[in-house]
């Protein structure tokens, strides 16, 4: 049943891993967190499954958001996109910029108090009308990524490469840390509408103590 006070949650405000700061770079403690998940390869502007992504996460996204006021009395803030980032030679996002090279995960943040079926019903309310092409290819999986540093950028993404160089080359070695997992972006702004010198995007790395340093 829903409850008409009940409170909205937006985890934007109340995670401490989505805060950070432009031109800080900041350790943070990033508890698991479960996320509807697709993957995909290629460069986000041109690749068709980039779009399609998306296009499958959001319809199940808010199906589970409207389950969870209606069926549990608990709303919140669909939260904002997420993407995981790997290549075979991690220059290719801070020299080169080489997109057709990159590996990538989008997610959407799902909130702990959402059972699994929850998502599995909410993936076939989706698909009840002009199912997204990729529908099926969305999961629910954790990911634990622990220690991290993170960064927020201002501007266009193709501007994070100096970013990067510095946080890969510069914070981790100096602060004897080795990288670990994938590369993680939280995407603030909506990209499909914010123009690209306004967008904001928190830059994380999982990062471990380097015992060679």
């Amino acid at each position: 049943m829903t409850n008409p006070t009940a409170e909205k949650i937006d985890f934007k405000k109340t995670l401490d891993a989505y805060r950070a700061q432009q031109g800080r770079f900041r350790l943070v403690e990033v508890p698991d967190m479960r996320y509807l998940m697709i993957d995909g390869h290629g460069d986000p502007n041109t690749s068709p499954a980039f779009t399609e992504a998306i296009e499958a996460l959001y319809p199940t996204a808010y199906k589970l958001k409207f389950a969870s006021r209606r069926g549990l009395g608990r709303d919140y803030v669909v939260p904002p996109l997420e993407g995981l980032w790997w290549a075979e030679d991690m220059a290719s996002f801070t020299t080169a910029r080489q997109k057709s090279q990159w590996n990538w995960t989008l997610m959407l943040m799902v909130p702990d108090w959402i059972a699994p079926q929850m998502v599995t019903d909410a993936v076939e309310q989706a698909g009840a009308r002009n199912p997204p092409a990729r529908l099926d290819d969305v999961r629910l999986e954790t990911l634990s990524e622990g220690r991290c540093v993170q960064t927020l950028h201002v501007g266009s993404f193709d501007d994070e490469a100096e970013v990067l160089d510095r946080l890969h080359h510069e914070y981790v070695p100096g602060n004897r840390f080795r990288m670990t997992g994938k590369h993680h972006e939280i995407y603030l702004s909506d990209f499909r509408r914010v123009a690209p010198d306004r967008q904001r995007t928190i830059l994380r790395q999982p990062v471990v103590p380097d015992p060679a340093s």
